[in-house]
């Protein structure tokens, strides 16, 4: 029977009181700023005047070895008052001898040059003449102050690390974790200066498979947050699996390691590395990674920047560190020994049998284990209840559930008629001009590789259209003779609209791989900007001969998966959407269907090339729109506008670049009708245009790239995001501004837009204003409502769980949750059911406590092989709105969470529509970010289904729950946005 859930709890902690205090003691070290000009001079020395300087002091690869070889010691990210941390109870981790050695290795590893020894020399001796001196110092880790205006919690920037550390170390103190199948031990992790939070991992842990044996951990994460309007800080806890990669290439003899990508590796030495120094109870931390050796000319694995040794050259240590060929060579004999080594594993290293992710009942088990470590200070945050505005939080206009298998026909020609409608309204905007009395034309393309996907094609728009009718009868002769300029034309006629059909076959080599050099030989950026550019050169001339409109038109294109390619850099699907762009198309790819191994895309085919039309058919502006049916309660002809920012720096992982500012509007036309238009914000114009339109328009921002981002200094980096920000504010002044004539709601997604638009961070936010500029915050217009919404990225949003009433298993309910005291609130909570092949119960996929299976009461299992899915906790700030005028920031947060329930979508989305179509332009302007394989060095949190782990689809089908899960936190990309205060 369903659990009828009336609250949520959340693994979150706060202090009792903005009174609250405990104050932590520590000995802490001073960045002397006497070292900062010599150390800023040797650093400069020499370097070209083109060249930007450096301005803060590079102590990276210092901390790099703190962290290994130190990892009890807690850097703070400069500029701080001290610079390095450890609690007064822990014994001197780096003895001043050992501490002086290392500063002049460091010293030596910044400019090795031997013209510069004399010059080092004299900085060495500067330094050695002011050693700094530890001394003891208190902390405070609980109090913090408020914004002046918003009056939300500030926490100082010591409070990020060592406040975490310290509730961290108390659950330490808790002993291990006990459970059906043993115990957990738990060891910190040490942090560095950009990370956040604490870090615990337990012992590594054996899951047998058939003859080989998978290893996994539990981690813990905890970091400190922010929520808007409330004093009080948060802790977030988060639970999660991290597993170790052990399966070794037959080809290589060691484990795979992704180009481009650093991996992490967690130490624990048998005797301290450093002579002198005390073994740490905390494992330590290093990095490899697969690299061009340019002097060899071949592939090499190593330490990253040479290790943390190497830049202790001359220092005998007292145990040896261990060499990265011998690690990745036998993980499993260095993980099996009291994780002596273990390399943490990336879905880019190949399949794993244990799964991603804790269930819902098994987090709240920890959080109640862990809640135990809680001093009197600090409290378990309250439980989050449902909304009372509505019984039911789904739109008005949502598809029945439990529809009767005689009900079924015509309830898919009820939805394939609205489908019919919506698309003669859109076809109607994009072509106003037609004559009157003539049916408005949908006219899509289809580019097809296999017969088999182009039948199962024709057969999904028919079923997606309800089109009845002959559409022409053709041989395979002809479709195989088609070109663009005398395609194979399918046709049908209804009520409401015309279809036509254009069937070409991909020639012309565009479904090929890019032409870049050999296998074996280094592809450089330039290299691959060149394929681009040609393959898109080709395929703009290829499909231009067959489009003759200025329409915008809609091409589904069958296409290899990645993975078929020699290479992902081989990949010709971004060039091909830029190309068919230029000629006026807008794509939709779906692969080819084949068996591969464990990958069947042949099984799926039907519904695949369904879900690839609906997708495709929605950059048309083809949509059903959310009905909130709420009434007076909301303004009367309200809209939605949505901001998203385009932004992606050129680095070792990523070879775009680019800062593109991006607005959408959706009006709903006439209520019960599900007709919504759906516009983009148009600079350049400085006016609304059809959804399809901004598409197009924005390939021709594709290759932007960041001035001074690609050389990696600090300078031009600076100069860049200021220049943005600057732009990024003419940029908002201008659509604000045209939003005026009529009520709207204005929905941007924290963690996406607040380095640009800094007025979103919780430390400048302040209710019922906006600033768009350097002018000061101002009142909203009468017009405007604003909203901003965060998900868990970057553990921003706690994880979470229904409280079940019949004191079972806990579930995961979806609703709108708001406080217990609603009164005066501002932040509320959305949460939405998990997508149908992941609804495993919150009993199984229990990755610790064996469960009973089979007719004999003996036989058990650990489900270590069932995927633990979760639905991310999404946030929703009503920061602006007229109360005095009526509105009600609980009633325009539930309008938002309905906004997540498209009915045209089988599942709910990520984010609310508006936003979510603003997030898909940027598949026109970088390669699909859902195609990068994460890296999981740090990630606690359950990744997205990856082709392994669902159905294969066509691409950004969220039919399949793309985007809908708690996703992970790449240790490069910690720092990808500023945290929110």
């Amino acid at each position: 029977m369903p659990v009828n859930y009336d609250s949520i709890r959340t693994s979150s902690w706060q202090p009792v009181s903005p009174d609250a205090t405990m104050v932590g003691r520590y000995r802490a070290l001073r960045f002397p700023e006497n070292w900062r000009d010599a150390i800023l001079a040797l650093c400069n020395l020499g370097r070209p005047e083109e060249t930007e300087p450096y301005r803060t002091v590079p102590t990276y690869r210092f901390e790099q070895v703190i962290q290994a070889f130190a990892p009890d010691l807690l850097a703070l990210p400069r500029p701080s008052e001290h610079w390095l941390y450890v609690p007064a109870e822990v014994v001197d981790p780096l003895p001043a001898p050992v501490f002086r050695a290392l500063l002049d290795r460091w010293l030596g590893d910044l400019r090795p040059e031997p013209e510069h020894r004399a010059f080092l020399k004299g900085v060495r001796a500067e330094l050695s003449a002011s050693p700094p001196i530890w001394e003891p110092v208190e902390a405070e880790l609980l109090q913090c102050p408020t914004t002046l205006i918003g009056g939300t919690a500030a926490p100082l920037a010591h409070q990020f690390p060592l406040s975490t550390d310290w509730l961290a170390r108390r659950v330490l103190a808790l002993g291990p974790y006990e459970h059906a199948a043993g115990r957990l031990h738990f060891r910190a992790v040490p942090r560095g200066p950009r990370d956040k939070g604490a870090e615990l991992v337990s012992q590594p842990l054996p899951s047998q498979s058939g003859a080989r044996t998978w290893w996994y951990s539990v981690v813990l994460n905890i970091t400190l947050h922010t929520v808007p309007f409330d004093p009080l800080p948060r802790f977030h806890l988060h639970f999660g699996i991290r597993r170790w990669a052990t399966r070794v290439s037959s080809a290589t003899g060691m484990v795979h390691l992704p180009y481009r990508r650093r991996t992490t590796v967690l130490l624990r030495p048998r005797t301290p590395y450093l002579p002198g120094a005390p073994l740490s109870e905390r494992y330590a931390l290093a990095k490899v990674e697969r690299r061009w050796n340019k002097e060899r000319g071949e592939w090499t694995t190593g330490w990253v920047n040479g290790g943390p040794t190497g830049i202790l050259r001359g220092i005998s240590l007292a145990e040896p560190f261990p060499g990265a060929d011998d690690i990745l060579s036998q993980p499993e004999k260095w993980l099996d020994q009291g994780l002596r080594a273990g390399i943490v594993y990336s879905t880019a290293m190949g399949g794993h049998q244990v799964k991603a992710g804790l269930m819902s009942h098994q987090r709240s088990e920890l959080t109640e284990w862990a809640e135990q470590a809680l001093p009197p200070e600090v409290r378990a945050t309250s439980t989050l209840v449902r909304t009372r505005r509505v019984r039911s939080a789904k739109p008005l206009n949502a598809p029945p559930t439990g529809v009767k298998k005689e009900d079924k026909p015509a309830e898919d020609a009820r939805r394939a008629e609205e489908r019919r409608v919506g698309a003669a309204f859109a076809m109607s905007s994009l072509t106003p001009k037609a004559d009157p009395g003539t049916l408005p034309t949908l006219e899509a393309r289809l580019l097809w590789q296999t017969c088999e996907l182009r039948e199962a094609a024709v057969t999904g728009l028919v079923e997606r259209l309800g089109l009845k009718g002959e559409s022409g009868v053709f041989s395979e002769a002809q479709y195989e003779a088609a070109r663009p300029a005398d395609p194979v034309t399918l046709e049908w006629q209804s009520a409401e609209l015309t279809v036509r059909l254009h069937c070409v076959k991909l020639t012309a080599g565009l479904g090929e791989g890019l032409a870049l050099p050999p296998k074996g030989r280094p592809r450089t950026s330039s290299a691959i900007g060149a394929a681009v550019r040609d393959r898109r050169t080709s395929a703009r001339s290829w499909l231009a001969d067959d489009i003759t409109g200025t329409a915008p038109t809609l091409a589904l294109v069958e296409l290899d998966r990645r993975a078929d390619f020699e290479t992902g850099d081989h990949d010709p699907k971004f060039a091909l959407r830029l190309g068919f762009a230029d000629a006026g198309a807008l794509t939709q790819f779906v692969t080819v269907p084949k068996k591969a191994g464990r990958y069947d895309s042949v099984k799926t085919l039907d519904h695949r090339v369904s879900m690839a039309w609906d997708d495709g058919l929605r950059q048309l502006g083809i949509r059903v729109h959310p009905e909130h049916g709420l009434g007076e309660n909301l303004p009367v002809g309200l809209r939605y506008a949505a901001v998203w920012l385009v932004r992606k720096n050129r680095t070792a992982r990523n070879r775009w670049a680019a800062y593109v500012p991006i607005a959408v509007l959706v009006t709903p036309q006439g209520s019960g009708s599900g007709i919504a238009t759906v516009q983009g914000w148009d600079p350049e114009a400085n006016a609304w245009i059809p959804y399809p339109a901004l598409l197009l328009k924005l390939t021709r921002l594709a290759e932007v790239t960041v001035p001074g981002a690609e050389n990696g200094e600090p300078g031009g980096y600076y100069r860049a995001m200021d220049k943005q920000r600057r732009d990024t504010e003419e940029w908002l002044q201008k659509m604000l501004r045209s939003l005026r004539g009529a009520p709207t709601l204005l929905l941007a997604h924290g963690q996406n837009a607040r380095s640009h638009w800094t007025w979103l961070q919780d430390g400048q936010v302040e209710a019922d204003r906006i600033r768009d500029g350097h002018a000061p915050a101002r009142r909203l217009h009468p017009n405007l409502r604003l909203v901003r919404v965060r998900t868990v990225q970057g553990r921003e949003t706690p994880q979470w769980w229904g409280v079940n009433p019949k004191d079972e298993a806990n579930g995961l309910p979806s609703h709108l949750w708001v406080p217990q005291c609603a009164g005066a609130s501002r932040v509320f909570y959305s949460t939405t059911p998990k997508p149908a092949q992941f609804r495993t119960s919150a009993i199984e996929a229990d990755k610790l406590a064996p469960r009973r299976v089979g007719e004999h009461k003996g036989h058990t299992r650990i489900d270590t092989n069932i995927p633990g899915w979760n639905p991310g906790l999404v946030e929703i700030a009503v920061l602006g709105c007229h109360q005095d005028d009526g509105d009600d920031p609980e009633t325009l947060a539930l309008a938002v969470h309905q906004l997540r329930q498209p009915p045209d979508y089988p599942q709910a989305l990520a984010l609310p529509l508006p936003l979510h179509l603003a997030e898909l332009g940027q598949e026109y302007v970088l390669p699909t970010l859902a195609e990068e394989v994460e890296d999981e060095a740090s990630a606690v949190e359950d990744p997205q289904p990856t082709d392994a782990d669902m159905i294969p689809a066509s691409d950004g089908a969220p039919a399949l729950g793309a985007g809908l899960f708690t996703e992970p936190d790449p240790e490069e990309d910690r720092q990808a946005s500023p945290p929110d205060v």
